[in-house]
Parts: C-alpha cells; sequence; structure tokens
C-alpha cells in the first residue's frame, strides 16, 4: 500500500513541475527571442522486498528548445536578430559572461550599448561605448558604428563589435533569469560565422498548440495519479474494516 501511494505521489509531483513549465512557456509565448523550456523526466525501479513491480519518477533533464523564432522586422536601428544559430554576448555584474537573443538594445545614459534590460553588451574587447551626438548603425558581422547627427554624417567611427558566439547547445544552460551560460563555466569563443539582421527582433520560439495540448494532457494525467491516492484510501479503509469484524 505505502508504495502505491509513493509511487502515485511521485508521479503527482513531477506533474505539477511539468505544469509549472508549460506555464511560464505560455506566460512567455510573446517576449523576444524566449527559448521554451523543456522537462524530461524518467521511470526508476522501486527496489526492496519482493520483485521490482512498481516505479518511481525522477527529474532526468531540464533543458529549453533551440528551434529559431520568427523574425520580425521593427526598423529600428538599435534592434537586431540573429540569422540562424548564435547569441549575442552580455557581460553580468560580476563580469561573468552570458548570452542571449534578445536583440532589442539600448544607449544608457553615459553611453554604453546596453540590452532591454540594462546589462552591458559585451563586445570583441570588453563593453561598446558611444560618444553622444551620434547615431548607432549595427553591420551584419555586429560591427557597431556611429554617424555624427550635429556634424559632417559622412564621418563614421567603429566602435566596437558585438561579441557573437556560438557555442555546441549541448553545452549550455539556461539560468533562472533567462540568460544562458555554459555548464562548465568560462567563456565562449567569438564566432565569424553568426551574422545579424538589422532592424529586427526574432520572436518567441514557443508553440502554442503544442503547450495547450501539453496542459491538458498533464491535468488529465494529474486527475489519474490523484484516484490512483483516493484509491488507495479506500482499499486501507475497508482492510482496516475487515480487521476489525475478525478481531
Amino acid at each position: 500500500m505505502d508504495r502505491l501511494i509513493y509511487t502515485a505521489l511521485a508521479g503527482a509531483t513531477h506533474t505539477l513541475s511539468q505544469q509549472a513549465t508549460v506555464s511560464h512557456n505560455l506566460a512567455n509565448a510573446t517576449t523576444t527571442g524566449y527559448r521554451a523550456e523543456a522537462n524530461a523526466f524518467r521511470a526508476v525501479p522501486i527496489f526492496g522486498d519482493g520483485l521490482p513491480t512498481r516505479a518511481f519518477v525522477v527529474d532526468s533533464t531540464t533543458g529549453a528548445d533551440f528551434t529559431p523564432g520568427p523574425i520580425q522586422q521593427t526598423s529600428r536601428d538599435l534592434d537586431v536578430a540573429i540569422k540562424g544559430s548564435g547569441w549575442i554576448t552580455v557581460q553580468l555584474e560580476n563580469g561573468d559572461e552570458a548570452y542571449t537573443r534578445h536583440g532589442s538594445l539600448q544607449m544608457s545614459p553615459s553611453g554604453i550599448l546596453q540590452t532591454h534590460n540594462g546589462m552591458n553588451v559585451k563586445g570583441d574587447v570588453g563593453i561598446i561605448s558611444i560618444p553622444p551626438e551620434n547615431r548607432i548603425t549595427i553591420a551584419r558581422d555586429g560591427t557597431v558604428s556611429a554617424v555624427p547627427t550635429v556634424s559632417s554624417p559622412n564621418t563614421v567611427a567603429v566602435m566596437g563589435r558585438i561579441k557573437l558566439v556560438n557555442p555546441p547547445e549541448d553545452q549550455l544552460i539556461k539560468g533562472s533569469d533567462g540568460l544562458f551560460r555554459l555548464k562548465g563555466g568560462g567563456e565562449a569563443t567569438a564566432d565569424a560565422n553568426v551574422t545579424l539582421i538589422d532592424g529586427a527582433l526574432e520572436g518567441s520560439n514557443v508553440n502554442l498548440v503544442h503547450e495547450m495540448v501539453s496542459m491538458i494532457s498533464l491535468a488529465r494525467q494529474f486527475d489519474m495519479q490523484m484516484k490512483i491516492l483516493e484509491s488507495a484510501e479506500r482499499n486501507s479503509q475497508q482492510a482496516s474494516e475487515i480487521m476489525v469484524l475478525r478481531g
């Protein structure tokens, strides 16, 4: 009886975990550059007295779907989307690197090129700083140029080049902040083959139909596991009644 309860409880607990992941994906269906999360579980036999006729459910891996999202044209100078695979490198507050596909960039009050949420965009040789009264252009290879708006507009100065990387997907892990990092830590090597699309953003790769079907399926699984627990409770009550009668 105890095995039945623990087996159903393990399944119900991990079903709730999957539902939380699906809910998170649905909430980010319109988030720029978002990569859908995925849970993977595996069955482990319960060993003990007798044959291993039951199994627990345990976490196997938690990963992300790296399928590219749709490209949306915005015509904004500081919007960039990565063509194909690759990542934009950002610098965290502690100096470490992280990687994102969210290409909605901005200028800080001090002239530093940043992401939409205020993280510094990392260049090949450090952060990229732009002097005031300049218009920014970003080339396909990530080169950031400044064009004066108050003097001769034919004067173009290269301010740096965005560090674009493309590490193997199996070496990346997604953090709670939505950014990706190398599993073993460290920094990825810049990849000259990664290119950008200027004046565009990449949409979320969440498949709404798939996620809604998953949510319905998980709800049914949870109901089934709850029924197993109810059945175990009834069996326990009936067994107690029989013992009382025999006593």
